[in-house]
C-alpha cells in the first residue's frame, strides 16, 4: 500500500434541461469557494497524486495537456519575498526578476543548456546543484571582477550584480518542459539604500555648516532636503535599470531556448552579423 488516499469520481447523473448551468469562469469560483469553506471548517484535505487530478479534470472537462501544465508551473511557482512588499520595495523598487515558460526539450538536457549559458555568459558559479534546480553565485576572484568590470566580450553582464540566479526546470509532457528563472537582486537594493543614507548625512552636515557660518535659514536647510531626495532619485532609478536588465537577460534566454537555438549549429550569416556587431562595438569603444 503507497498510503496515498483513494479518490472515488462518480459521473455526475444527466441534469434536466432547465437545471442552472455554470460556464468555466463560474465553475473556478464555485470550488476555490468550496475549499475555502471546507479549510475554514477545518475538515482534512486530500493530497492528490498528478494522475488523480488529471482524472479529475477529465470529469470537468479539462484536457491533460492543459493540467499537467498548470501543474509544472504550480511546482515551479516563485514565492514573492516578504521583503517585496515592504517599505524598501515601496521606496527603491523591486529586488527580484522572475520568468518562466515552456520550451521544448528534456528536463537534464535544459537545465545543463541553462547552466552553462549562465557560466560562460553571465560569469557565475554553481552554489548549489540538484537534481531539477540549479543556484548560482558571482563568479569570484580577479579574473571574473576584471571582466565584469570591463565588460570583456560586451555581453554587459546583466545578473552580475544579482546575490544568487536559480533555475527550476521540470517536464510538462515527453517533449516540453517548464523552465523557471529568477534573480535575486536584494543586496544591490541594499547598496543603493546605503549610500543614500550617506548621502542624508552629508546633507545633514553640510546644513550644520551653513548655519555656524551665518547662512539664512532656508539656504542652510536646502541640503538636508535636497541631497537625500536627489540621491534617492538616483538610486531609485538605477535599482529599477537594474532589475530590467536581469529581466532582460533571463527573457532573452528563454527566447533562444524556445527557438531551440542552442542546439543549432550557427549559419553562415549568423556568423557575419555577430563579427560585424563586434566590430562596431569596437568602433564605438574607441
Amino acid at each position: 500500500m503507497s498510503g496515498r488516499p483513494t479518490v472515488t469520481l462518480a459521473l455526475v447523473p444527466d441534469l434536466p434541461d432547465n437545471s442552472p448551468r455554470l460556464d468555466r469562469s463560474a465553475l473556478e469560483r464555485v470550488l476555490a469557494r468550496a475549499a475555502e469553506l471546507q479549510s475554514a471548517g477545518g475538515e482534512p484535505t486530500e493530497d492528490f497524486t498528478e494522475e488523480q487530478l488529471v482524472e479529475l479534470g477529465k470529469e470537468v472537462g479539462l484536457s491533460p495537456q492543459h493540467l499537467r501544465q498548470a501543474m509544472a508551473e504550480e511546482r515551479t511557482r516563485a514565492v514573492i519575498p516578504a521583503e517585496e512588499h515592504g517599505i524598501s520595495a515601496q521606496l527603491f523598487g523591486p529586488a527580484h526578476a522572475q520568468a518562466s515558460r515552456t520550451v521544448p526539450g528534456r528536463p537534464p538536457e535544459v537545465l545543463g543548456i541553462v547552466d552553462a549559458w549562465m557560466q560562460r555568459e553571465e560569469l557565475l558559479q554553481v552554489k548549489r546543484h540538484f537534481a531539477d534546480r540549479i543556484v548560482w553565485e558571482p563568479r569570484g576572484g580577479v579574473l571574473g571582477t576584471v571582466k565584469r568590470a570591463l565588460n570583456i566580450g560586451g555581453r554587459g553582464y546583466a545578473l552580475s550584480r544579482a546575490r544568487e540566479v536559480s533555475a527550476t526546470v521540470v517536464p510538462v509532457d515527453d517533449a516540453r518542459v517548464l523552465v523557471s528563472l529568477d534573480a535575486d537582486l536584494s543586496d544591490h537594493r541594499g547598496q543603493m539604500a546605503a549610500q543614500v543614507a550617506g548621502a542624508s548625512t552629508v546633507g545633514v552636515a553640510a546644513t550644520g555648516v551653513l548655519v555656524v557660518l551665518g547662512f539664512a535659514v532656508i539656504a542652510a536647510a536646502a541640503p538636508v532636503v535636497v541631497v537625500p531626495a536627489t540621491a534617492w532619485r538616483l538610486a531609485r532609478s538605477m535599482q529599477h535599470r537594474v532589475v530590467g536588465r536581469a529581466q532582460l537577460a533571463l527573457e532573452q534566454l528563454l527566447d533562444r531556448l524556445e527557438r531551440g537555438e542552442f542546439g543549432r549549429a550557427p549559419s553562415l550569416l549568423g556568423v557575419l552579423a555577430a563579427v560585424q556587431r563586434r566590430d562596431d562595438r569596437g568602433k564605438r569603444g574607441n
